[in-house]
């Protein structure tokens, strides 16, 4: 009876709080909509457009980015998310310096294996740099659950910020991607990686 009382999620000593009023952002990027949403207390998710095609546009030229919708009514997370997404596109060594947003996804607060690995790579792999599945399973302190990692990647709920692109496989195959592979190779064309 011990195992069950420790299933239970942490969430519920938090009842009394307010549910989260979620607001939605759509930024045309160099790589399509993305659409943000997050609350006053951080960002929940950034969704990536499936990509059919790379956008087309002279190398080197990088449009900036563009609020589409939701611009009147932004959440402190949600101004510094557009900030660093902006930088990441256009002036990528400025990322360094901004703020990252606050994260409010369930996921990201949860003491779990995936979060862990989440948060790793976040902190540990820079702009440029790349992980092979079993190097980030290593950073996150358990070298054998690369697979996990693979699984951890998956559900990773904001993407490009917690940079899942930059783990491809030891073959060097940059590997799957929620996004789409075209969308990672374009991350990791980006970063010259």
């Amino acid at each position: 009876s011990t195992m069950v009382s420790r299933l239970v999620p942490k969430v519920n000593s938090k009842q009394g709080e307010a549910p989260c009023r979620e607001r939605h952002m759509v930024l045309l990027s160099p790589v399509g909509k993305l659409e943000i949403c997050g609350c006053e207390t951080g960002l929940h998710e950034i969704k990536l457009p499936k990509m059919s095609v790379l956008p087309s546009g002279k190398e080197g030229s990088v449009a900036p980015c563009v609020v589409h919708e939701g611009a009147e009514k932004m959440t402190e997370p949600l101004r510094q998310c557009l900030a660093w997404l902006s930088a990441y596109f256009c002036e990528p060594a400025q990322t360094e310096s901004l703020p990252v947003p606050a994260f409010h996804h369930p996921l990201l607060q949860q003491d779990s294996f995936t979060s862990h690995v989440l948060w790793t790579l976040m902190r540990d792999v820079k702009f440029g740099e790349a992980v092979s599945y079993k190097q980030l399973a290593d950073l996150a302190g358990n070298g054998r659950a690369a697979r996990a990692v693979g699984g951890a990647m998956r559900s990773n709920p904001i993407p490009i910020i917690i940079p899942c692109h930059r783990v491809i496989r030891s073959s060097g195959q940059s590997g799957n991607y929620g996004g789409g592979n075209l969308m990672k190779e374009w991350l990791l064309a980006h970063e010259k990686l």
